[in-house]
């Protein structure tokens, strides 16, 4: 029996860095409508809905072909509600409903270099594990990290690196902050999609841009420009 995915992108309102940044105009369209696009193109979700407390963002989302079955709640639409409360009663609420999911993909609102094959390679990796994150290592070894002492000097973080070369060095990565694939019962029985059978998605730095700040946003728009010449509309 094929398995029911569902699609979880999470847009709250309330973006403080830059402001109303879930449906800000990104190449020419609302920056929701890339996760949205690539989740439909992947066409291995049952359903893709949008968790919002934002009658602007739901608007959106559905015209960009997702849906909004329901609104958050005040608790997971505050400042300090994390991914993992939203999942949470994401899938609370569909179970009240009567429908349930094997697995769902939390994507996040802000990824437009995410593709809908990534998606399906996360999805199909579910089968032999719980969770499944996308990753990007490091484009230089953090072990050769510098900081400064207390006295401004410059030190080195691990000094039993300090001789070795960056290509003996193994490679470490860092969370790409684009989706999280996870089986919903493992969810459930741990609390997040943080579990412990979790396998990653290893990404190029191509595919992968922070937009925290709008001096990032700038960077990702000229970023995008030049790798998707053809998906931007003329002037």
């Amino acid at each position: 029996m094929k398995e029911k995915n569902l699609a979880i992108i999470t847009a709250r309102g309330g973006s403080k860095r830059i402001p109303r940044k879930n449906i800000k105009e990104f190449c020419g369209k609302p920056i929701i409508c890339y996760s949205i696009e690539a989740a439909l193109e992947a066409g291995v979700f049952e359903e893709i809905m949008v968790s919002t407390e934002d009658e602007e963002i739901a608007r959106t989302a559905e015209k960009a072909g997702a849906v909004v079955p329901f609104f958050r709640s005040a608790h997971t639409a505050g400042d300090y509600a994390s991914t993992d409360d939203v999942i949470m009663e994401v899938l609370k609420t569909y179970e009240e409903r009567g429908r349930s999911f094997d697995a769902f993909c939390c994507i996040y609102p802000t990824a437009p270099f995410l593709s809908a094959q990534r998606l399906k390679n996360a999805m199909e990796l579910l089968s032999r594990a719980d969770g499944v994150t996308p990753v990007v290592p490091f484009s230089y070894p953090p072990q050769r990290g510098l900081i400064q002492d207390e006295k401004g000097y410059v030190r080195w973080q691990f000094p039993e690196y300090a001789s070795a070369r960056s290509q003996d060095l193994p490679p470490i990565f860092h969370d790409c902050g684009q989706f999280y694939a996870c089986r919903t019962d493992a969810f459930f029985a741990e609390g997040t999609t943080d579990v412990k059978r979790l396998l990653p998605l290893v990404l190029t730095e191509m595919e992968v841009q922070d937009i925290d700040t709008v001096q990032d946003w700038t960077l990702a728009e000229m970023k995008y420009r030049l790798l998707h010449p053809d998906k931007i509309k003329p002037v």
